[in-house]
């Protein structure tokens, strides 16, 4: 594996935090919810031994980036302008976008808005947003969604996932997991730390409610389907998908060629919503054979 270096980059007028290691064509890792560039440390040796440059950052409000102040900073403009910026920063032209939860939501609008900026999309239980638009009005999977509604609260999410020194989190992790060796004590003392960061949580949270605030229009009509407009995906896709997922229901996998006619789907059956700490070693080998190919 090549020597894993951490700087920062001043990207869309924010400072991420990033870690970087090989050499080869970029591949740009974001992470979900709550995590940090960390979620991806089992599949960064795979990934440089294969010959890729691999950029995994700590995505705006995140562990060690920068975190501004208002719910207006988190929406998908502001993100989606972040993982651009950090693309140029590295003076190139595209990259492989791998994404998880959050970073998968980032990775389908980027691949959705700017086609030429993505070379090769894998999402990690991350739906086509049309997809999730169409399944969160069933109540099966509106129930499974309680948690983005209950983030809209103000000051209250923050304060109960921090109760017991961020024993949620650690519950969050642990508990949602599928495989009891996904995550060590030390990866959920690391993820805790991220978490107790100043603002950190709350910043994290601003990503769910900037979906439903009137300064992030563009988001609620993506959530609903009010006049987005299109939203093919024309670059080769990967979606891998944990089907133990408590939150997304399996069916999310279905019907998205509509808008992704290049469409792999590879399903893990005893994976959870953490599906590449939960099967490390397929996740790796999926992604490096698409990107091969």
């Amino acid at each position: 594996m090549s020597e894993l270096t951490h700087d920062d980059a001043i990207v869309n007028g924010v400072r991420l935090h990033y870690v970087e290691a090989g050499e080869g064509p970029l591949v740009v890792l974001l992470h979900g919810f709550p995590e940090f560039w960390y979620s991806w440390r089992k599949q960064i040796p795979a990934l440089t031994e294969a010959g890729y440059r691999v950029v995994a950052p700590d995505l705006r409000g995140y562990n060690a980036s920068e975190k501004p102040h208002g719910v207006e900073q988190y929406g998908l403009d502001e993100l989606v302008g972040d993982v651009l910026g950090l693309i140029d920063h590295f003076e190139e032209e595209s990259a492989h976008v791998v994404g998880h939860d959050w970073g998968g939501v980032i990775a389908w609008e980027i691949a959705i808005r700017h086609t030429e900026r993505v070379e090769k999309l894998a999402a990690l239980n991350a739906p086509h947003p049309e997809r999730f638009r169409e399944l969160l009005r069933t109540p099966e999977q509106l129930r499974r969604s309680w948690y983005v509604f209950y983030f809209q609260l103000p000051w209250l999410p923050e304060r109960l996932l921090s109760v017991r020194n961020y024993a949620p989190i650690a519950e969050l992790l642990r508990d949602g997991a599928e495989n009891p060796d996904a995550f060590d004590e030390t990866d959920i003392r690391r993820y805790v730390e991220a978490a107790a960061q100043p603002g950190a949580l709350t910043s994290a949270i601003n990503y769910y409610r900037a979906l439903f605030r009137e300064r992030a229009g563009k988001e609620i009509r993506a959530l609903f389907g009010d006049g987005r407009g299109d939203f093919d995906v024309q670059t080769p896709t990967l979606l891998i998908w944990g089907e133990q997922d408590v939150a997304l229901r399996v069916e999310l996998t279905e019907g998205m060629e509509q808008w992704v006619p290049d469409l792999r789907v590879e399903r893990l059956p005893n994976a959870s919503h953490w599906v590449q700490n939960d099967e490390p070693e397929k996740v790796s080998e999926l992604l490096v054979e698409f990107f091969d190919t």
